[in-house]
């Protein structure tokens, strides 16, 4: 599985535990530095929500890099747990809420405040991303105008999506992995 760690920003290097057991696969590095080599313009000050969070790799690395505030869901215990003692071992704790819940329920339900970024990644093979985007896309209020919505897959589960309010910017392929960027249509 290799060293989980953080990569950048002002945690670099600090390893992060991994959720015990087969449930969750944690981002692997070169798609996690892919990744922020293209958010980084845009990641002081943003928040993010980091849905299927898992280890909270993502949210925690965002963090590591200047962003305001991150928001993890999952709904498994032993993932919670793992992302609090995460986020305590980085000292990033007081800039985070971590909430055991189903992540589709909490965005079918209504906004509380909203997200820069929104980062899917859940568990493979079970089309589970495209209802998380289809709730999103009918429930747009957890979106502001220039949100980005990215989702992480395996690349042989990509399908075109119809969606009212977002529309499909960037896909980039790493290995088996694909990240699929999404953002608010124009009005």
């Amino acid at each position: 599985m290799g060293n989980l760690s953080v990569i950048g920003g002002k945690v670099k290097g600090f390893n992060l535990l991994s959720v015990p057991g087969e449930g969750t696969r944690p981002i692997m590095s070169k798609v996690k530095a892919a990744l922020f080599n293209i958010v980084s313009p845009y990641i002081l000050e943003s928040t993010w929500l980091d849905l299927f969070a898992g280890t909270g790799s993502v949210g925690i690395e965002a963090l590591s890099r200047g962003a305001a505030f991150a928001r993890f869901i999952d709904n498994h215990k032993g993932a919670i747990k793992t992302i609090n003692s995460n986020l305590d071992h980085t000292k990033l704790a007081d800039q985070a809420e971590v909430w055991q819940k189903n992540a589709l329920s909490v965005l079918d339900g209504a906004a509380d405040r909203k997200f820069d970024f929104v980062y899917i990644a859940p568990p493979q093979f079970k089309n589970i991303w495209s209802k998380t985007l289809q709730v999103i896309d009918q429930n747009p209020d957890w979106l502001l105008d220039d949100s980005w919505i990215i989702v992480q897959i395996d690349k042989v589960e990509y399908e075109e999506q119809i969606l009212e309010n977002l529309k499909l910017f960037d896909r980039r392929t790493y290995g088996s992995t694909e990240l699929v960027f999404y953002t608010v249509k124009d009005e």
